[in-house]
């Protein structure tokens, strides 16, 4: 009996001993092996190239190209600044010219023919003035003098004479009187600024530089302007450049002291 118990006893012992060993060999023989993680593979993907200095884009710098030249084209008038003045867009030909006995171009212009209101003092006549090389097909003539200085925004119209005949040539001094009968043919005066039908003469505000007077004729393709008889020196203007073939002019200048 005692027997039986003792080998039951020590069957016992020897067999949970080699459980342990045979455990113990295999969780030494799994750690022999050290655990080691599956390989992956690289991707394959194309990688951004960075700008080098060579892949740079050369931005050219812009090309600076020079107006043209239009002195010739806005060729002035006598010295005048011919912006300043209405006659600037009319065709200029160079067989076509104006002058007078009276006024040299760019000379001051003498006292006499300087206004007689507006505090000035003098004689209120209008100069002598002759044109030739007007185009052939001229059918009229209109006569124009203008103040682009005067101190009113727009300048100052002093004279205004239009349907002057084709066969004209010359404006005798004096003529521009109110209700001349000197005027050749049928000739008209238009309004000036001085809001009178006949010459205004120079009178610029005492103390200013001396005002420029742009002496202007105009050869036109028509006999007649159609324009009221009280017309404003501007709708006379207008119809003027309308009509207008050639023009011809010199400027002079005028000036008061204080």
């Amino acid at each position: 009996m005692y027997r039986t118990l003792l080998v039951v006893a020590l069957s016992s012992i020897f067999g949970l001993s080699y459980a342990a060993d045979n455990t113990a060999d295999s969780y030494d023989s799994g750690a022999s092996q050290p655990y080691s993680a599956p390989a992956t593979k690289k991707s394959k993907r194309n990688k951004v190239k960075q700008p080098t200095r060579s892949n740079k884009v050369k931005v050219a710098p812009p090309k600076v190209v020079d107006a043209p030249d239009t002195t010739d084209a806005a060729d002035s008038t006598d010295g005048a600044d011919v912006a300043d003045s209405p006659e600037f867009a009319a065709p200029k030909s160079s067989k076509f010219t104006l002058a007078s006995e009276d006024i040299a171009p760019n000379s001051t212009i003498p006292q006499i023919f300087e206004s007689d209101s507006f505090g000035c003092t003098g004689d209120n006549s209008s100069p002598e003035l002759h044109w030739s090389g007007a185009p052939a097909d001229t059918k009229s003539f209109a006569v124009t003098v203008y103040d682009p200085d005067a101190p009113s925004g727009s300048g100052w119209w002093h004279w205004v004479v239009y349907d002057l005949p084709a066969d004209t040539d010359r404006l005798d001094p004096g003529v521009g009187t109110l209700n001349s009968s000197s005027l050749p043919g049928n000739a008209m005066q238009a309004l000036s600024d001085f809001g009178v039908q006949a010459w205004g003469g120079t009178c610029p505000p005492q103390g200013d530089k001396p005002h420029r007077y742009i002496f202007t004729v105009h050869a036109l393709n028509i006999e007649q302007l159609d324009v009221p008889n009280n017309a404003t020196p501007a709708m006379v203007g207008y119809m003027i450049h309308a009509n207008t073939l050639a023009t011809a002019s010199f400027t002079a200048r005028y000036g008061r002291r204080k």
